[in-house]
């Protein structure tokens, strides 16, 4: 499976960091040095990168601001970089580029792959990169959303199951409640509605408009009201082609043509040219004859009775009325009346329609309560698995009597759904709310985790989950600072051995004084101090060799060149090693 990496970060300015690069790895990362040297503040950069509160004392004294930028690698397709490339990011040759930048006087800004955006989106991307566990800044895990999501992923199909089923259940009760209330809550809406197109149907049922009705009456109107001039223009017309009765001396267009025609007839077979002319005008004369009935038939036949001009101008006010109200046209107005009606049957249906609704929610809400009483049973076996396997680990860092387990709890709500013969709150995942609890010692109760241990605590019970959980947690990254704190000797050995056993699925980053921890890292980062206090570039550098051996002989004993602690600095990483 192919994770994000967080590859750099550049700090400037940043309490003690002038000016410093980290360079980071796939595996597992160690970050040392000696205390007050600055390396926390990888941490504390990381944390600004995530969106984390910006507090302008972290600007270094004599500085403008701090300015903390970050490159992860991301596989095409992740969450982060949908949600980065919805805000307008773009991706660098398949890496994500992260800016904060906090000004002397408290201002801040973000930047994500080259565009400015606001800061709680970089916390929602957190999510989905890194998991932070350090003395002051917990994020992942101690979140009961994840702390569920962490204990379903656990459970595998046990839980995938039934809550799949549940998810389904859930999303259509969600239609059918959103429905039935969208009905009964509008119900004095939706009456005046029904009312509103009752009234408009029957007013359109009154007047009974055909097709296309307006047009032919406008025309009809038209006609009649200039009667008397087209009946005139029709006779003139008509006296043109054919002549007036009244003067038989009249020249017509007929006559003429007549004539044209009898000239050309008499001289046709001499000149076929001329025939065909003939036979043009003979045809122009025959059209002028029908012209002429024509003419004639229109002015015998049209009416010019102002009665039923009237009687057209009652009939296109009464189909205004209607296009005024319901339509540009008549075409219009019966679209309306064809979509109303089909309204008003959804409309009239509704009590019928809320009773079917009624009972299909009060059937789903005894369906849900099934589904998620048999979820919440498969993350109680799961929980209690979880829970054996977390405190096994926690033996081994140096919390011998430390119990962990999981309080998988309900809340009533006469709302909600019935399991066990309660009425229980639920949600898209449940009815369970999942928080995962700490008792440290014999006779503690077991409270939050977050409230239950101190920060060292706190990180190791965070290992021990997270190695419990290795592989089935999306977050890639960890970084962990102070998980040591309070332990040593063989207990600090079995820290080391467990985050080399989670950085085999995901990259680990830790901030540790331990050197039985660091000799467990693929890449030891060695932070330091120049004369006059501050970390500059070349005071973050990767240990190799030799100069490794001498680190860890520093954290040992604090005599870089004791052979005593030498030895024992080879003896660890050779432990190391042999134990990958």
């Amino acid at each position: 499976m192919v994770c994000s990496v967080l590859e750099e970060m550049r700090i400037r300015s940043l309490g003690v960091i002038d000016d410093a690069v980290v360079e980071l790895s796939p595996g597992f990362t160690a970050v040392t040095g000696e205390t007050g040297a600055g390396k926390t503040m990888v941490v504390t950069s990381l944390g600004l990168l995530l969106g984390g509160r910006a507090d302008p004392a972290l600007v270094r004294i004599g500085a403008e601001k701090a300015v903390v930028e970050g490159r992860v690698a991301v596989p095409p397709g992740a969450a982060a970089v949908v949600r980065a490339e919805e805000a307008g990011a773009e991706l660098d040759d398949g890496a994500l580029l992260i800016s904060r930048t906090v000004s002397a006087e408290g201002r801040s800004r973000a930047h994500l792959g080259g565009r400015s955006v606001p800061v709680g989106l970089l916390a929602e991307l957190a999510d989905d990169l890194v998991a932070v566990h350090g003395q002051t800044d917990q994020q992942g895990l101690l979140k009961l959303s994840r702390q569920r999501q962490a204990l379903d992923r656990y459970a595998g199909d046990a839980v995938a199951v039934p809550l799949a089923k549940y998810t389904e259940a859930y999303k259509r009760l969600r239609a059918v409640s959103a429905e039935l209330e969208e009905i009964t809550t509008r119900a004095r809406e939706r009456a005046q509605e029904a009312d509103m197109l009752r009234y408009g149907l029957d007013e359109i049922a009154a007047v009974e408009p055909r097709p296309g009705e307006d047009v032919e009456l406008a025309e009809e109107a038209e006609r009649l009201g200039h009667a008397e001039a087209l009946a005139s223009a029709a006779t003139a017309a008509h006296a043109a082609l054919a002549g007036n009765p009244e003067d038989p001396e009249g020249i017509d267009a007929s006559t003429l043509v007549a004539g044209a025609h009898r000239a050309l007839e008499a001289v046709r077979a001499h000149d076929p040219a001329l025939a065909a002319l003939a036979d043009r005008i003979g045809e122009i004369g025959i059209l002028l004859g029908d012209v002429a009935g024509e003419l004639a038939g229109y002015a015998d036949d049209l009416d010019a009775d102002p009665l039923r001009l009237a009687a057209v101008e009652e009939r296109r006010a009464a189909l205004n009325a209607l296009t005024r109200k319901y339509g540009d046209d008549v075409a219009a107005v019966l679209a309306w009346a064809e979509r109303s009606a089909a309204r008003l049957t959804e409309l009239d249906g509704d009590d019928e329609r809320i009773g079917e609704l009624t009972a299909e929610r009060d059937a789903l809400r005894t369906e849900l309560g099934g589904l998620a009483q048999a979820l919440s049973d498969a993350r109680t076996e799961a929980a209690e698995r979880f829970a054996a396997a977390v405190t096994a680990e926690l033996a081994s860092l140096a919390m011998p009597h430390a119990r962990v387990s999981f309080d998988i709890r309900q809340t009533e709500d006469p709302e909600g759904v019935e399991i066990g013969g309660r009425t229980v709150a639920y949600g898209p995942s449940g009815v369970d709310e999942v928080e995962l609890l700490l008792a440290p010692h014999p006779g503690a109760p077991p409270r939050p985790i977050a409230k239950g241990a101190s920060g060292g605590e706190l990180s190791r019970v965070m290992l021990a989950v997270e190695v419990v959980f290795a592989g089935t947690d999306p977050v890639p990254t960890y970084l962990f600072d102070e998980v040591d704190a309070g332990v040593g000797g063989k207990a600090a050995v079995e820290i080391g051995r467990r985050l080399a056993k989670l950085a085999r699925t995901a990259q680990v980053v830790v901030v540790t004084h331990l050197p039985q921890v660091a000799a467990f890292a693929d890449r030891q980062l060695l932070v330091e101090k120049t004369n006059d206090g501050s970390v500059t570039r070349s005071g973050v550098k990767v240990l190799e060799g030799e100069e490794r051996v001498r680190e860890l002989s520093r954290m040992l004993a604090g005599q870089e060149d004791s052979e005593t602690a030498r030895a024992h600095a080879e003896e660890l990483l050779a432990t190391a090693r042999a134990d990958l």
